[in-house]
């Protein structure tokens, strides 16, 4: 099994919020990040599919192939936007790290396996400290 992992950037805004709770115990639990105005992060999203290579090219998937496809699905739709109010596929979840990996994964996979390898890993760094990694 070989496995393959491209990379890309985008830059989006969140808040998190828990609507059941008081200011103050949001303010707790998510400090900066519950600020009323928003805040942002330069994501940095590995995706890494897994197979075999193809006796014609060598490859199991076109690196190329599998930017195109992650920006069509994922980046197109979250850069420069805010992940609680644009983007469909986060709409009515709580947009911490780990929902959005996990949403990013289930945007992805169909996209992916329909060309015959698997969706191994999402890694979504949010910033130089922070990451998550799903791996469905």
């Amino acid at each position: 099994m070989v496995y393959l992992t491209r990379v890309e950037h985008f830059n989006a805004a969140h808040k998190l919020y828990n609507t059941e709770w008081s200011e103050e115990q949001n303010k707790e639990v998510f400090g900066k990040c519950a600020n009323a105005n928003w805040h942002g992060h330069n994501y940095e999203l590995h995706v890494t599919i897994k197979g075999t290579p193809h006796p014609d090219t060598g490859f199991i998937f076109n690196a190329k192939e599998l930017g195109d496809l992650m920006k069509d699905v994922i980046v197109e739709k979250v850069d420069h936007r805010n992940l609680n109010l644009d983007v469909d596929f986060m709409k009515g979840k709580f947009t911490s790290a780990e929902n959005f990996a996990i949403s990013i994964w289930n945007e992805l996979k169909p996209h992916i396996e329909k060309h015959g390898v698997q969706l191994h890993r999402v890694k979504l760094q949010e910033t130089p400290r922070i990451y998550v990694e799903y791996f469905g």
